[in-house]
């Protein structure tokens, strides 16, 4: 039975813009992504929104729905009350370029920084062997859509603008935790990880985890083991000696 909302929505260009109401008619079994696109259609054909699949897959409708970053697709309005003001905000962490869609360039900057996927020397194609121990720890974190939900509500850049220069962010790390995993790769991307990307900034508060829309364990599965790595390599003293040694016998 249909009903009507009350949204409000930021309008907006370069991050200088204001939240806009609008009443609006709800349908049962709708999104809140549904409910924007009437918006569009009835009162603002104006307001710029980015979307593509509408089935939680492609990553690009990420917002933030009454300050939770969330995909707009994947949010059901039947989760609010009736009579609930629903807010409707760009993610707050990247520019606002118009609206409710932002630039998200930050995250590809990093991800071309993280060293790419190197098999062993003379390894030819089919002679790739691998135990199904090993696939499964790698296969969660290619269920990632890129949504950038977590690099959105990670506190190590949502509240410090400047740490992005030195942080690459959740999704970043965890693809390199997962090239790290991988067996048949022969690249040490653990300096990288720490010196580089930022390891060291995130304190495993698990909030990219509690967001990511795919269930994946970023913080477990992903951040704490390649954490783990990096100090066994760094800071463990029989690791550290045999490093020196080896310096010493070049």
């Amino acid at each position: 039975m249909a009903h009507t909302a009350e949204f409000r929505v930021w309008r907006g260009e370069a991050g200088e813009g204001a939240l806009q109401d609008y009443t609006v008619e709800v349908n049962d079994g709708e999104v809140v992504l549904d409910v924007i696109h009437r918006i569009q259609a009835t009162q603002a054909s104006d307001l710029a929104v980015r979307w593509n699949c509408k089935a939680g897959k492609c990553g690009s409708c990420s917002a933030e729905v009454n300050g939770r970053p969330r995909l707009l697709c994947m949010t059901r309005m039947n989760t609010f009350e009736d009579n609930e003001v629903i807010t409707v905000t760009p993610l707050r962490t990247f520019p606002t370029i118009r609206d409710l869609v932002t630039d998200v360039s930050f995250n590809y900057e990093k991800a071309r920084q993280v060293p790419a996927f190197a098999p062993p020397a003379g390894l030819k194609p089919g002679e790739y062997r691998m135990q199904q121990e090993d696939v499964s720890r790698s296969q969660e974190f290619r269920k990632c859509i890129e949504c950038f939900l977590c690099q959105n509500t990670c506190h190590a850049i949502r509240d410090h603008e400047d740490n992005m220069t030195n942080f690459a962010g959740p999704r970043v790390l965890m693809r390199v935790a997962e090239l790290d995993m991988h067996p048949l790769d022969v690249v040490d991307r653990k300096h990288e990880a720490q010196e580089v990307l930022g390891l060291g900034y995130c304190n495993i508060t698990k909030c990219c985890t509690e967001v990511c829309p795919e269930h994946i364990k970023i913080t477990d599965n992903a951040l704490i083991p390649l954490k783990e790595r990096v100090v066994d390599v760094k800071y463990d003293p029989l690791t550290w000696l045999g490093r020196k040694i080896g310096v010493r016998r070049d």
